[in-house]
This record gives structure tokens, C-alpha cells and sequence, in this order.
């Protein structure tokens, strides 16, 4: 029993010791850090193996990459200090460039009626502004609201077809779908697929050529996207991840 006691207080001397408090923050930080690096292995090294690992990733990994230059940061720390940077900026300026890039953050983040209201007043100081409108008219899509984002994207599409790489003819192709207009968004995902290989216009135009009993002209889009898929930068497929299961559950019926 007074072993026990012993070893009690042993630990609870430890943890209160200002170097394992000083080991443990070390240990954090650098596994915060592999997580988002997307070094896994490392990250259950350090997770599981205590600061020795985290002292090997420190000089192996961390040390040895250029981002290690700008210092600690908890995930999102960036978007937090540019959004503070930006409402500084609006109260002391209010230029209409200030709104919108906050509403490009919040969109980013899913904030999407945080995004609205910055987009709304981005688009009351400068209604022209193309990206504003672009991005403006994708947020209100997003939010179930196609019929007040077609005005938008419309405009944006008829003053440059290749706006933000294509993403604003496929918002508008969405908002077309949304609306029951699939006439005139097939026409605007040929349009696409013609510039660009993009699964997420591939896939969708595949889904009206179904929906329209055309099913040869449905699979040769989508193996077109379950074919690319492996040759793709990791960070692509990341990103496109929904759409190719998606096309492997289309291609199994069409």
C-alpha cells in the first residue's frame, strides 16, 4: 500500500514537472504538425512513442522543410488572422474588394450565410465585379436558392465562358439542373467537357445523358473519369474523391 502511495505521488510530481509540461507541449505541436503535413506514419510514431519521436520528426522532417520559417500554427490559423485582417480593413476602408474576400473565406469554410452577407455587401459597393457575382451566385446555390443564383451566373458566364477555369459554367450548369432546365445545362456540360476533363462535369453529364435514355454516351464519360482517376496528383484525387465513387455507382447501371 505505501508502495502504491509512493509511486502515486512519483507521477503526479512528474506531470507537474515544468519539463514534462515543456515535453508534452513539444510533443503536440509536432504532431499537430505531421497530421497536417499528412505525414502519417510519423504522426502515430510521435503519438504513440512520446517526445523522442517528435525530437526525430523535429530535426528529420520539420527542420528540413521550407514552411518550418513561418513557426507554430493551430490549424486555421491563417483564415482567422486574414479574416481579422479584413475586418479591420472594412471598418476603417469598406471597399467592396474587402467584402468579397471574407466572403471567399467564409464560403471556404461552409459559412455560407456568413459568406452571403459579405457577398450581398461586396455587391452593393461594386455590383460589376465579376468574381463577386461568380462567387456570390455559387453561394446562393449552394444554399438551395437557384433561381436568385441564375441571374448571377448567367451574366458571369456570358461576359467570359472561361471564368475562374470553368468553375462558374459548372455552377451555373448546377443551378440550370436544380431549376429543371436540363436542356440547357447539358449544353453547358458539353461546353466543359470540351475545355476541360473535370469528374465533377463528366459525371453530371453523364447523369442527364441517363436520365435522357442515352446510356452509350453516359458510360464514355464515365469511363473517361474512373480511367484517369489513377494517373491523377494525389491532391486531385483527394478532392475529386466523391465524384469517381460516384461514377464507379452510375457505371455499374448504366
Amino acid at each position: 500500500m505505501q508502495a502504491s502511495i509512493l509511486d502515486l505521488l512519483n507521477i503526479r510530481f512528474l506531470i507537474s514537472s515544468p519539463i514534462w509540461l515543456l515535453l508534452t507541449a513539444f510533443q503536440i505541436w509536432m504532431l499537430i504538425d505531421a497530421i497536417r503535413r499528412r505525414e502519417w506514419i510519423w504522426a502515430v510514431f510521435i503519438f504513440l512513442f512520446s517526445a523522442l519521436s517528435a525530437l526525430f520528426y523535429f530535426f528529420s522532417v520539420y527542420r528540413a522543410s521550407p514552411s518550418a520559417t513561418r513557426g507554430f500554427e493551430l490549424p486555421g490559423a491563417n483564415n482567422r488572422r486574414r479574416i481579422k485582417e479584413l475586418q479591420a480593413q472594412i471598418h476603417h476602408l469598406d471597399k467592396a474588394h474587402h467584402h468579397s474576400q471574407l466572403g471567399d473565406i467564409y464560403f471556404q469554410q461552409g459559412k455560407l450565410e456568413l459568406a452571403e452577407a459579405s457577398y450581398r455587401a461586396a455587391m452593393e459597393r461594386d455590383p460589376q465585379d465579376i468574381d463577386t457575382r461568380a462567387h456570390f451566385g455559387q453561394c446562393l446555390l449552394r444554399q438551395k436558392k437557384p433561381a436568385e443564383a441564375l441571374p448571377l451566373l448567367v451574366g458571369v458566364v456570358a461576359e467570359n465562358p472561361k471564368h475562374d477555369y470553368g468553375f462558374s459554367q459548372m455552377a451555373l450548369a448546377e443551378t440550370l439542373t436544380a431549376l429543371g432546365e436540363t436542356d440547357a445545362a447539358l449544353n453547358i456540360w458539353k461546353q466543359v467537357t470540351e475545355n476541360h476533363s473535370y469528374p465533377r462535369a463528366k459525371v453530371q453529364l453523364a447523369e442527364l445523358y441517363l436520365a435522357k435514355n442515352q446510356p452509350e454516351l453516359a458510360r464514355a464519360e464515365l469511363k473517361d473519369v474512373i480511367e484517369d482517376d489513377p494517373h491523377a496528383p494525389a491532391f486531385q484525387r483527394k478532392r475529386d474523391q466523391v465524384w469517381i465513387r460516384r461514377a464507379k455507382g452510375l457505371m455499374r447501371k448504366a
